[in-house]
């Protein structure tokens, strides 16, 4: 069995779930490869304005990469294809448009912390465990993963989390800045979807925008485009939302975005 991935569509949110229970939803080399496909599928679905990645079962977010490929996939020119197939994956979640939320239960380790870590928001159960363990197996973390925990945690609690390989529990997470909540586990889901249909209701425009202009910010200042910011805030401005927006004020009434 080599897991897939898979969408769950529900009105305007959309479910991205890593299945792989037999292995605690462990991503295999082809459920990597179907992540950019999928992504480009949520991309250009009109209908689908947030999205929500989770692990299938009760056991997992994503306990990682799939270990038991490790010695045909990790080593030599092998280990270089690896590492360029998982790094497209990332970088096609970090592209998605939309925003993108991380509902995580369980194990969220390796690999899965680092696919949770390409979400803009994260929200956990009681139950989650976080874990960095490249140095229990030998591997090298690049520079592009380091860069996205730093961003979230800082360097500090980075280097503790990757010296250390330990597991860190949901509450720990949440204190320094891993998760933006922590909730029951049996109210996850609902606290999730709440979550996901607020941001739903909201312009799209202005939120693809505020996403532009938080990843645009989160590069080093060298590298940042402020003309596709700029753009984008203008855009918001000329938009038909935005007359409703003003129109649903001034009428005292909940306004009705169409994204356009």
């Amino acid at each position: 069995m080599t897991g897939e991935v898979r969408i769950e569509r529900d009105g305007p949110i959309a479910r991205l779930v890593f299945d792989h229970e037999q292995r605690r939803n462990a991503i295999t080399g082809d459920m990597w490869e179907a992540i950019p496909d999928a992504v480009v599928e949520l991309e250009a679905d009109p209908e689908v304005r947030v999205v929500v990645m989770r692990g299938a079962g009760s056991e997992a977010f994503v306990s990682g990469a799939d270990i038991s490929e490790f010695e045909q996939t990790r080593t030599g020119n092998a280990g270089r294809e690896y590492d360029a197939m998982t790094a497209r994956a990332f970088a096609a979640l970090q592209s998605l448009a939309k925003p993108l939320i991380a509902s995580i239960h369980g194990f969220c380790i390796g690999g899965g912390a680092a696919i949770a870590l390409t979400a803009d928001l994260r929200y956990a159960a009681d139950d989650a465990r976080f874990a960095v363990p490249p140095a229990r197996l030998g591997l090298g973390y690049h520079t592009a993963g380091i860069r996205a925990l730093i961003r979230v945690v800082g360097f500090s609690e980075t280097a503790d989390l990757l010296f250390t390989a330990r597991r860190v529990p949901a509450d720990e997470a949440r204190h320094i800045g891993l998760v933006n909540e922590v909730f029951a586990k049996d109210v996850l889901d609902e606290a999730v979807d709440h979550v996901a249909h607020t941001i739903a209701d909201n312009a799209p425009l202005t939120i693809r925008s505020a996403k532009i202009t938080l990843q645009e910010l989160a590069k080093l200042e060298t590298e940042r485009n402020i003309d596709r910011v700029n753009e984008s805030i203008e855009r918001c401005y000329q938009s038909e939302d935005f007359k409703e927006g003003v129109r649903a004020f001034l009428e005292k009434r909940k306004p009705r975005f169409q994204g356009g």
